[in-house]
């Protein structure tokens, strides 16, 4: 996806850390509330250009993981104070333990029940007994529309402008696709025009559930309608004591 390689250094024009802000103070405060005692040390699975952690920073102990080296970068140049740490979200192990996960849109590229799985269990895997695995997908099967939206910014380095459509020409399978028309103008006046094409998984609640159960959580869930994003949340807490994890038929 070239919004994470070839253009990721745009990024921070294409969405600015100040758009996140009000999102991320609100899963700040969730977060928060969920797991008691309050977190202190907070990983991000899918940590991007680090928008989210340049917020949640002010509260948290960040360590941010990302696949992409180039999103990577740039989020080190915005968050200096965090860790940094190359990996895939579904199979990376750190041989340690936090108060809380947090998976934002990253989830969104998980296309198939066993990728998500994946993902959770990478999340369980790094929770303290008693700490809380967060996870905020774009969208859920039951509340899915196709959309167009739009935006940009400007920076001495040029200005972006881009328009996004979103659609599912299947309902029957697990994926939508979310096309960019990414229009970029550098410092020398110059522009071009990139459309970059993202796949992603769209589930009902009920497969969401069920495999935060499968693997091991005790399950809470909510959505964040009052607050405007309209977005559910999952919030599985590792158990305190030890117990035996579901198996797939």
């Amino acid at each position: 996806m070239k919004l994470y390689s070839e253009l990721a250094e745009w990024y921070p024009i294409f969405s600015a850390p100040e758009e996140h802000r009000e999102e991320a103070a609100f899963l700040g405060r969730a977060l928060a509330k969920a797991c008691k005692p309050a977190p202190r040390h907070v990983l991000e699975l899918g940590s991007g250009v680090g928008n989210n952690a340049s917020h949640l920073k002010a509260r948290f102990a960040m360590t941010l993981v990302d696949e992409s080296s180039r999103m990577l970068a740039v989020s080190q140049a915005l968050n200096p104070d965090c860790e940094h740490i190359k990996g895939d979200i579904r199979t990376v192990r750190l041989g340690r333990i936090f108060d809380a996960v947090f998976v934002h849109d990253a989830i969104c590229h998980m296309t198939t029940d066993a990728e998500l799985r994946a993902v959770m269990e990478t999340a369980f895997e790094h929770l303290r007994p008693g700490g809380v695995a967060m996870i905020v997908p774009d969208e859920v099967r039951e509340t899915f529309v196709a959309d167009t939206d739009h935006g940009g910014n400007d920076a001495a380095q040029g200005s972006v402008r881009y328009l996004q459509w979103i659609t599912d020409p299947d309902s029957r399978d697990t994926t939508y696709f979310v096309d960019f028309a990414i229009l970029i103008r550098d410092e020398r006046g110059q522009t071009r025009l990139v459309h970059d094409r993202h796949t992603y998984g769209l589930f009902p609640r009920a497969i969401w559930r069920s495999l935060m159960r499968e693997v091991g959580f005790q399950l809470n869930t909510f959505d964040i309608d009052l607050d405007g994003f309209g977005r559910d949340i999952f919030l599985g807490r590792r158990p305190l004591t030890k117990r035996a994890r579901r198996k797939r038929a």
